[in-house]
């Protein structure tokens, strides 16, 4: 007897192919395919007739690896289908970290990853992957290697180039984490200290990851006016390196830009043609998120976050940093600029003193502090610590249909969690079923699936995971097709998607016709090569 049988489900399986009428049946935490005629009997049976069953979805990029503490079922994620989620993104995460620099990489990790109630008494990526296997997690959870921390852990915060002995030792971390279960490694090149890094510091990184199958995960050092040479100095990472490059929450920003989209796209196809493997990530919406001392130039930020806080307190280096903004700094990705500060928005804040402001843009900010808009949120950054988020407006519904399209493209949230997030935390993977295949007949339903299941299991190395398939992981969605639609905006974005009616993760039900189940259901999942 099985323990759960799904019937007359419309099963679109995740791997491109046409959808069909069928039975799946979960003995344990695996699949089984039900031929058609064949009568089995289930402890439970749960009538899909008009419903869609598919792959649990799979998160690429997202900043869960704190949240998890508070909330193990990750209700924004489980709520939207997504059974797996990738921590530790943008070069930033819990491990590896070290006892004596601790507290100092809290505070400058806090902006991406939130402040949680969390014990922090891991150092290395298997303690933490320990910890959190312990917790009664929803999703199952994938972790990457972080740059910065690889690069922190090996030389500290320091704005300089690594001595051959500090790359060694980088090269040590990474493929010690690797050999934890790490499915690759991440980079935030926006972001100290992984900004630091030069192109040969990431190849030789890369050299590790290729060793094993390890995916180069990256934000890129521009996605705005240096994109085409940002872009140059990735791929250059994949050719001399030889590992699979995935660049993260892919897009062009700013109306400056966006006539280089034919030639990003060039960049990719003849890097493919070339034989190498490229993919990218994708939220489904024009603007980003982040945290808001991006819009600092990156002289502000050397040496950490206690010395960006010293530096906002000199009236000076205040001047010269909105001299920066105004201005602009040649290579460097100037929000102000492309975005405006009509187009920035505060998202969160860590404390009450400024919660006025959460979903207020830098414009109001300065009127209702009676500041120029600068000053305003500097003042606020100052206040909260650099524990203060941003949403900036980047592009147009074309350029997202653009690049959704594409063969190298999956989806993801890119979810930052506090005050009044980006609605992609919430909504973007039934955003992506409801808007761009049902009611924008962008494309197949049955390539949004594949894009949301297997493309990323591929891409990254799950290799039991992503299709409806006999002994294959039984994660799986059922979702009403003619309801399925994110409901979250930028004004209120905490609001749950409509649609998703079951999901399963290991053969557990944890959103149970729409209700939520909280149990152990999710597991750490370990990178163990490629078969």
């Amino acid at each position: 007897m099985y323990d759960i049988l799904i019937k007359n489900g419309l099963i679109v399986d995740g791997t491109g192919d046409k959808p069909y009428e069928g039975n799946i049946a979960i003995q344990n935490d695996v699949l089984k395919l039900i031929p058609k005629g064949e009568t089995v009997e289930a402890k439970r049976v749960i009538n899909a007739k008009g419903k869609v069953v598919s792959p649990g979805f799979i998160d690429t990029h997202s900043h869960s690896s704190l949240l998890l503490f508070e909330d193990p079922l990750l209700k924004p994620k489980t709520r939207q289908g997504i059974t797996t989620e990738f921590v530790a993104q943008d070069g930033m995460g819990p491990a590896p970290i070290d006892k004596e620099n601790k507290s100092s990489w809290i505070k400058a990790m806090s902006g991406l990853e939130g402040e949680y109630e969390a014990p922090w008494d891991w150092e290395s990526v298997d303690d933490y992957l320990n910890t959190i296997d312990k917790l009664d997690l929803g999703p199952n959870i994938a972790y990457l290697a972080p740059h910065s921390n690889v690069r922190f852990t090996s030389m500290g915060m320091d704005n300089r180039q690594a001595t051959e002995e500090e790359l060694k030792k980088m090269k040590e971390n990474l493929a010690k984490a690797m050999a934890e279960g790490a499915f690759g490694m991440s980079t935030g090149l926006i972001y100290p200290p992984g900004s630091y890094g030069n192109t040969k510091e990431l190849v030789e990184l890369g050299k590790v990851l290729a060793e094993t199958g390890g995916v180069f995960v990256t934000h890129q050092r521009s996605e705005a006016d240096a994109i085409l040479d940002s872009m140059d100095e990735i791929l250059q990472v994949g050719n001399e390196s030889g590992c699979r490059i995935h660049f993260s929450h892919f897009k062009v920003c700013g109306k400056n830009n966006w006539d280089k989209i034919p030639a990003v796209l060039e960049k990719l196809d003849n890097f493919t043609k070339a034989g190498r493997i490229v993919s990218f990530d994708q939220y489904p919406y024009v603007a980003g998120s982040t945290m808001m001392s991006v819009i600092l130039p990156p002289w502000a930020h050397d040496g950490g976050t206690d010395k960006l806080l010293e530096r906002l307190q000199d009236d000076s280096l205040r001047e010269k940093m909105k001299e920066d903004i105004l201005k602009g700094i040649e290579g460097w990705d100037n929000f102000v600029e492309f975005a405006g500060f009509d187009g920035i928005f505060v998202t969160f804040v860590g404390s009450d003193k400024n919660k006025d402001v959460e979903g207020k843009s830098l414009t109001e900010v300065g009127q209702m502090r009676n500041k120029d808009p600068l000053d305003a949120i500097f003042d606020i950054i100052l206040e909260e610590k650099n524990l203060v988020g941003l949403v900036d407006f980047w592009g147009t519904e074309e350029h997202v249909i653009t690049l959704m399209k594409r063969p190298e493209q999956n989806v993801c949230t890119d979810g930052i969690l506090g005050g009044k997030p980006h609605p992609r935390v919430y909504g973007a993977f039934p955003r992506v079923i409801g808007k761009y295949v049902r009611e924008e007949n962008a494309f197949p339903l049955e390539e949004a699936i594949y894009k949301m299941t297997k493309k990323p299991a591929e891409t990254f190395g799950l290799d039991d995971r992503g299709v409806i398939k006999d002994d294959y992981a039984a994660d799986l969605v059922i979702f009403d097709f003619n309801t399925i639609i994110d409901k979250g905006d930028y004004n209120e974005p905490n609001q749950y998607p409509e649609g998703i009616e079951y999901v399963i993760v290991n053969g557990k039900v944890i959103i149970d016709d729409g209700v939520e189940k909280p149990q152990k259901a999710g597991k750490v999942l370990r990178y163990k090569g490629r078969k």
